[in-house]
């Protein structure tokens, strides 16, 4: 009889059951099985436990999606340990204090990070293992206990008494009892506002999540998900558990920095799902193959988009240039969500175009006031979410915690309304009105007016102190030509925008900041702005004076 998946690694073994010899794997050359992915999954399980890894203890992974991290993250599930992916874009003064708050058990990584761990600060009490794949530098002299990744995966049948024996090598390898209400993952925030936080996810937030996901996106075994988000972002951590546990094939891609192959791959592995955040879908508009392959397209039944707000005129112009029979799923969501809180029904694309859609089974949204009163249809609020997929809270942070989490559920900071058919509409964050000359302006509106000029890929827009206008605005853009400038643009905003909400400066670049997860790193593109040198940037500057 099948486990009713309540655990994270159910999805995993349940597959495995159903399809292992199932292709649920591809990444360039490598392709695995179910079988063969749950096989590796319980020998990293077998091995962690045969090192006294205890239920809790933590275990950081440092890799670059590949079949090690999918591997590393149910194997680290099946001991009962909590899974704690880390950015692959961290230098060891962000790296060091992360290490200290999570106090590791073990840390999972590859040669390609073997020279952040040796210049990172390891000596600590609770760290008793690094794995590295395919390792290759001497760690003589440095930390003691480093082991290859194949050694912890290609160990025999364990005999140690206390490790239960793996019938068929399918299910669970420890005899310790995992509770859905028990920690599974400490996911971090970007840190672009702040101190990044760890986001304390159960197995039942996740699990439950992932339920309601594959129940309104309609998933199944036939489904083939293209993933270009890395898997210690929430979202892709998400597209992983998701398509596993539909029994699905996940096709890998790490090089969207050349978009035209990742739109070849789509069309030759016959891709049937698409997702990525607004920056991905800029891109394949402006810089790939995506419009003059839709022909070929024809297996591609949906794309989705989650990872903040993307602008109508990108979404009219990816309805324009997508196959007929590809729907476009409009998501809403946060870390602190186990991934998703809305879904836009692709039925009502046209006409709900601007909104996020209504909240995801399971999940409740409420608009409410500042005394947390739930609003009326059409008025402004903060919403609020409740469900089983909320966090448990940031870890070691109960002062942030208390900050969003309350009666109410969890508060996003984003303010918004419902129309009155309940489809909810975003109009900013609560902290990011800027002030300009009395007038209180939402970045946010100026972004879409620019895009909508159709000059430009992408934009940020920010207010710089101004001594006498209180603050100004100013922008950054990527330009689709080099025959385009600050006036054009402001020339084309003017039909639509009032002066007072006017970028007094327009500066382009090759391409904005971006955090390694694709979504916009709105702190470094203030760095930029506040110096005129843009020193390590390859950029091309034409600004204009106010």
């Amino acid at each position: 009889m099948e486990k009713k998946p309540i655990l994270i690694y159910h999805f995993l073994e349940n597959s495995a059951k159903k399809y292992p010899d199932k292709i649920a794997f591809i990444h360039e050359k490598t392709r695995a099985t179910y079988a063969e992915i749950n096989f590796k999954a319980n020998q990293l399980a077998c091995w962690l436990l045969s090192r006294s890894i205890c239920k809790g203890d933590r275990v950081a992974i440092i890799l670059e999606n590949s079949l090690e991290y999918v591997v590393s993250y149910y194997g680290i599930l099946k001991a009962g340990a909590v899974a704690v992916p880390l950015s692959t874009g961290l230098k060891p003064d962000g790296l060091n204090p992360l290490l200290f708050e999570i106090e590791p058990f073990a840390i999972i990584s590859s040669t390609k990070f073997e020279r952040l761990l040796q210049a990172s600060d390891l000596n600590l009490p609770s760290l008793k293992a690094l794995i590295i794949h395919n390792l290759k530098f001497d760690w003589s002299g440095g930390f003691n206990d480093v082991f290859s990744f194949q050694q912890t995966t290609d160990n025999k049948q364990p005999t140690t008494n206390n490790l239960p024996t793996i019938t068929h090598n399918l299910q669970q390898p420890t005899n310790t009892q995992i509770n859905p209400s028990d920690l599974s993952c400490i996911i971090y925030t970007s840190g672009s506002t702040g101190k990044p936080k760890g986001v304390m996810l159960s197995h039942g937030n996740i699990v439950s999540n992932t339920h309601s996901i594959c129940q309104y996106l309609k998933l199944s075994h036939e489904d083939i998900q293209m993933v270009v988000l890395p898997f210690f972002y929430v979202m892709g951590k998400s597209l992983l558990n998701t398509i596993f546990a539909a029994g699905g094939t996940l096709v890998l891609n790490n090089k969207f920095a050349f978009p035209a192959a990742v739109i070849n791959q789509m069309i030759d592995e016959k891709v049937t799902i698409f997702s990525g955040v607004p920056s991905t879908f800029a891109y394949l508009l402006h810089r790939s193959p995506l419009e003059k392959s839709r022909a070929k397209l024809n297996h591609l039944r949906m794309v989705s988009q989650a990872g903040g707000h993307m602008a109508r005129s990108v979404k009219e112009a990816l309805r324009q240039a997508l196959p007929e029979q590809t729907q476009i799923c409009i998501m809403y969501g946060a870390t602190e969500a186990s991934a998703r809180l809305t879904w836009l029904d692709p039925n009502r694309f046209e006409d709900k175009i601007d909104s996020i859609g209504k909240s995801i089974p399971g999940t409740k949204i409420r608009i409410i006031d500042k005394e947390g009163r739930e609003v009326t249809a059409g008025q402004k609020g903060e919403l609020a979410a409740s469900g089983p997929n909320i966090m448990q809270g940031y870890w070691k942070d109960s002062d942030a915690t208390a900050l969003v989490l309350d009666s109410n559920g969890y508060h996003t900071g984003d303010i918004g309304h419902k129309d009155e058919e309940g489809f909810i509409y975003l109009s900013g964050r609560k902290d990011d009105l800027v002030k300009v000359g009395g007038h209180r302006i939402n970045p946010q509106e100026i972004e879409d007016i620019l895009l909508a000029t159709n000059l430009i890929i992408e934009a940020a827009v920010f207010g710089i102190s101004d001594p006498l206008l209180g603050n100004k605005l100013v922008a950054l853009a990527v330009a689709q030509n080099g025959d385009c400038t600050p006036g054009d643009i402001l020339e084309s905003c003017a039909e639509k925008l009032p002066k007072y909400k006017l970028p007094s400066r327009i500066e382009f670049i090759r391409a904005l900041p971006k955090n390694v997860n694709g979504k916009i790193n709105r702190k470094k593109c203030l760095e930029l702005l506040a110096t005129d040198t843009h020193r390590g940037l390859k950029y091309l500057k034409r600004s204009i004076g106010q």
